[in-house]
């Protein structure tokens, strides 16, 4: 069964002997689009790791429609169809495009093959050029294509706009707009440029420090430009040229 809602409640969470997050909480569903964003080393890598169990739940408590997630190891939490797109666009350079989405599922039917290409065109143009052959902004073409190689109904997204050139992430951004609608899919987006977030969330959670500074919908957000530059250090015109990564 797909996932419904997925919710965070009170998480604290990290590696090691370090904790990243503390007292965190929302929850996204089907068709729901909700952005985090938070300076450098705020927590917002480390809340998608909390999801997908790659860092350690210190507290509190992650579901899948009501039910703990928390026993389940990474590759389980992906068959209850949570899709994780990473910022390091996680591809296999000397293996082609259709190589690439064909190894995310081992054998994966024809209809999801030309639903990635119907998706990213591009991709189709490319699909026998290896992965190092291709240009940034179709590594992540790509990056994305594969996690819908499997059937999903959560999208995690890690800085998908990263380096790309702003003709580039709105290319990116349309489709990753398409595909949600589409898809009724539930939707987190990680990600820098603050206006591609509230363009397309309708809800956001800032984080600074590893705890919530707000959490609520997108056109409260708007009307407090003061935590825009406090808590984020960013002004809100910030766009796709800026490049950011997190390390947390």
């Amino acid at each position: 069964m797909p996932v419904g809602e997925l919710t965070l409640q009170d998480v604290a969470a990290g590696y090691a002997g370090t904790t990243v997050l503390e007292g965190v909480s929302f929850s996204v569903r089907a068709g729901e689009r909700v952005g985090i964003i938070g300076r450098n080393g705020a927590g917002k890598t480390t809340t998608l790791s909390a999801i997908l169990g790659l860092a350690e739940l210190r507290a509190g408590k992650i579901a899948a429609d009501g039910v703990s997630i928390a026993g389940l190891r990474p590759f389980r939490r992906a068959r209850l169809g949570i899709g994780y797109v990473r910022q390091t666009r996680d591809i296999f350079p000397s293996l082609t495009v259709q190589e690439n989405l064909l190894a995310a599922v081992g054998s994966a039917s024809r209809r999801r093959l030309d639903s990635a290409y119907e998706l990213f065109p591009r991709l189709h143009e490319r699909r026998n050029n290896k992965g190092r052959e291709l240009s940034g902004g179709e590594q992540q073409m790509l990056s994305i294509a594969r996690a819908l190689m499997n059937d999903i109904s959560v999208l995690l997204l890690d800085e998908p706009l990263e380096g790309l050139a702003p003709i580039v992430a709105d290319q990116v951004m349309d489709a990753i707009r398409k595909l949600v609608a589409e898809q009724e899919l539930a939707c987190v987006l990680v990600e820098q440029h603050v206006d591609t977030v509230l363009d397309f969330c309708s809800r956001v959670l800032v984080l600074e420090r590893g705890s919530a500074k707000f959490c609520g919908p997108v056109a409260d957000l708007r009307e407090r430009p003061e935590l825009l530059e406090s808590a984020i250090g960013l002004k809100k015109s910030a766009g796709p040229n800026a490049s950011n990564s997190e390390s947390a």
